[in-house]
Parts: C-alpha cells; structure tokens; sequence
C-alpha cells in the first residue's frame, strides 16, 4: 500500500504553549508533530458534532450562495 500524501502546514504557537506541546510530547515518546496532528484531528472531529458550530456553516453557505447569485447576474 503507498504511503498517505500529507501536506506542511507553518503553525505559529506562542513559546508557553509551543513548550507546552514539547513537554506532552517528551512525556508521550512522540513527535510534537504526532500530538499536534492528533490534537487538530480531535478538534475537527468534535466540530462536526457541535450544533453551533453546524450552524455557522449553514450561515455561512447561504451566505456564499447570495454572493454567487449576485455576481451570475451580471453574465
């Protein structure tokens, strides 16, 4: 099986959470890249659960549909 594609993303952290992140890491035997991806994967998957959060993005599609609509009108 061939090995997943990943992608580099920069992340900025302020140095009491970047050493934070480090010390968890240390701790865990990991990567702090391996915590990190593990954290935003727990994030991601929390949000699609959150009913608030479902709603910003209902607003927000309804909201980039209008605009699509109004800039089609001029063609």
């Amino acid at each position: 099986m061939a090995k997943e594609a990943t992608k580099n993303i920069l992340l900025r952290l302020d140095p009491e959470l970047a050493e934070r992140l480090q010390a968890i890491a240390q701790v865990e035997g990991r990567s702090v890249s391996d915590v990190a991806r593990e954290a935003i994967a727990a994030l991601v998957e929390q949000r699609r659960t959150d009913r608030r959060f479902s709603k910003l993005l209902e607003e927000n599609l309804v909201r980039h549909e209008e605009t699509l609509r109004r800039l089609r009108q001029d063609d």
